[in-house]
């Protein structure tokens, strides 16, 4: 049986894709963000701000 690698504090989408680790795509939810004027992200720390924008990032 294969052993997960969760990517505990890195920030990096880059760094998780590249490195095997276990990511929960939500790529399909980027259309819905173009349609918008403004954004809060309202979310508790270390739950995924700087990441979303690391991703976004790579997106485009």
């Amino acid at each position: 049986m294969e052993k997960l690698k969760y990517p505990i504090g890195i920030q990096s989408f880059r760094v998780i894709i590249e490195g095997g680790f276990v990511y929960v795509d939500k790529t399909s939810y980027i259309p819905m963000l173009e349609n918008g004027k403004f954004y809060f992200l309202g979310r508790p720390r270390r739950f995924g701000k700087s990441l979303l924008l690391s991703m976004l990032h790579e997106y485009y």
